[in-house]
Formats: C-alpha cells, structure tokens, sequence
C-alpha cells in the first residue's frame, strides 16, 4: 500500500480568493499554489502548442483531492514519466473551473457534476474523463443531540433530524463540489436551513472538520479527508455512503477535464498528457492502491467505458 503523505509542496506563492483547507501543516491548502516535480525546464519552454510557453503544468483542482495527499503521488509519477511539474491551485470544485474558464489552469479536477456540465457546455472544457470515486459521509459529536444515529444510512432523514432539532451544523458555504452536495441533500428534504444552527465557514474541508469536532457540530464531508483527519478531530461518522453500504446519493464522483484550447493559451498538449496518465494504467494503479483503507475507487480503465463521461448529462436522466 501506498502510505498517505503529508508534505511534498516545495514552493507557494499567490492567492486565489478562497479559504484554505487543511490549515496547520507545511502543505498549501485552499489558495494556495503547490509545485510537484523537480525540474524547472524539462522540455526546454515551449510546447507543441506553438509559442513559448513554461513547460509547468497548471491544475485546478477540488481541495479534497489534495488534502488527502492522493496528487502528491501521482505528480511525482507524472513528473519522473514526463519530466514536467505541476504547479497545484488548490481550491473547491466552483473556483478550480472559474479558474479555468478565465484561462488560467490547463487541467481541473472536481467532483460536482452539474458544475462541471456548465463548464463543458459554455466551451471552456472539452474531454472530460471519469478518474475515480469514494463518498461522503454525514458526521457528528459522539453525543449525536440530533439523534441521526436512529436513521441508519439514511442522509435525508439525518438532514431533517439535525434541521428539526436545531443542532448546529457546518456548512463549507464555499460552492465546492461537498457544498454542493450538501444543498442537494436539504433539498431533498425539503429544507432552506437557516438560523444560529446552521453557519457557513467559507473555509475548505479540513479547517470546516476542525471547526466542527471543537464546536460539537454536524457537517458533510468526504471519506478521503475524514480518515486522513481522523486522529486530529472527535468527529463520529453516523451515515455513509456506497463504500459503506449507503446509497449513491452519496457516491462521490472525480473528473479530470482539460481547459478548452479553442477559448483559451492553455499547454493543451500537457493537458492531455496528464489526463492519460491520471487514466491510464499506471494512474489507475496508484488511485486504487493508495492509503492504508480505501479511500478513492479508479473508475476510468473500462472495457465497455460509458460515452456520456465526455459530455454534459441529460436533462432526462
């Protein structure tokens, strides 16, 4: 098994505008801007793009792939592969594509869906690939005042019993693909939470787990950044999705999407180069076969793979 890392960043620079993710460690979280790789100028500057270009890799992606420590290995087989960094913008699922449709990321990773669906559909994002998936979890202070231990895997029902009880709950607020889910699930039962109980920490995944096991606060959070954060918060999980037995309202679902080069002066060509490493064998193997539980399940190796990865989904479905 592939060990969980924690620091391999070897520079930071710039903000993006978000709130940062896993504070309190030597890794950038949220704004920050990670460098994976250790040669500056493998490919001499240019690219088959035409023009001189830095021979860097720009990804934005969802901060729950980075907290984990996931990209961290597969940037280090990216790099040894193809001699190129990669330069991390680490932010939720609704900045990394705003990022990329003002051009300024080559590649995204995310995982919402109906987000990435706008993103492809105005023109910014072309080749969308399914990477891999895992799922959320609904959890909670070991005393569970909500009583959402009763309703099983049942994340609708645990909803309304946190909303109808008032116990405090913490949302990321931030438009990531976790928040989006999040008003997914009160939607679905048909709730518009509002009041003391129910704040917005505009902040990424691990500061909001933080928040939530010092406070004594329910929250939504992938399982991916939970078991990474286990041993610093008192969080327990009361609902889980798929992975454990729950249904797929809480599957978790990963795309890796190259910003359109026809709207954008992104490295296409490096692009592209990533994304068939992310979905290719070697890729597949390190996704599957990282952390010490399972913690991401690789979706893109198909015999039979489903043609709609690469477009926006139904209306209809």
């Amino acid at each position: 098994m592939l060990r969980r890392r924690f620091i391999r960043s070897v520079g930071a620079a710039g903000a993006l505008g978000l709130a940062g993710c896993l504070g309190g460690d030597d890794r950038q979280g949220g704004d920050g801007v990670a460098l994976s790789g250790g040669r500056s100028d493998p490919a001499g500057g240019s690219d088959t793009d035409g023009g001189a270009r830095s021979s860097d890799l720009t990804l934005a992606t969802a901060t729950t792939a980075y907290d984990t420590g996931l990209l961290d290995v597969l940037h280090d087989g990216f790099t040894e592969k193809f001699g190129v960094r990669v330069k991390t913008l680490v932010q939720g699922t609704g900045a990394a594509l705003r990022t990329a449709a003002d051009g300024d990321a080559d590649v995204v990773i995310t995982h919402a869906r109906s987000a990435e669906d706008e993103f492809i559909e105005a023109g910014h994002g072309i080749n969308r690939r399914d990477l891999m998936h895992n799922d959320f979890l609904v959890v909670g202070p070991d005393d569970d005042p909500a009583g959402i231990e009763r309703v099983g895997n049942d994340p609708v029902a645990a909803f309304e019993a946190i909303a109808s009880s008032d116990s405090l709950f913490l949302s990321r607020g931030d438009n990531s693909g976790t928040h989006i889910r999040e008003q997914t699930l009160w939607e679905r039962c048909g709730s518009s939470p509002s009041g003391r109980w129910y704040q917005a920490t505009g902040d990424g995944m691990g500061d909001t787990l933080r928040q939530a096991s010092r406070r004594g606060a329910y929250t939504l959070v992938d399982r991916g950044t939970y078991y990474v954060m286990s041993d610093s918060t008192s969080l327990v999980e009361f609902v889980e999705g798929p992975l454990g037995g729950g249904p797929d309202l809480l599957r978790n679902e990963y795309a890796v999407i190259p910003t359109n080069p026809a709207r954008h002066d992104v490295n296409y060509s490096l692009a592209m180069a990533y994304v068939g490493y992310l979905t290719g064998r070697e890729g597949q193997r390190i996704i599957r076969e990282f952390g010490e539980t399972t913690l991401f399940v690789p979706d893109a190796l198909d015999d039979d793979p489903p043609f709609d990865q690469y477009q926006p989904e139904s209306d209809d479905e």
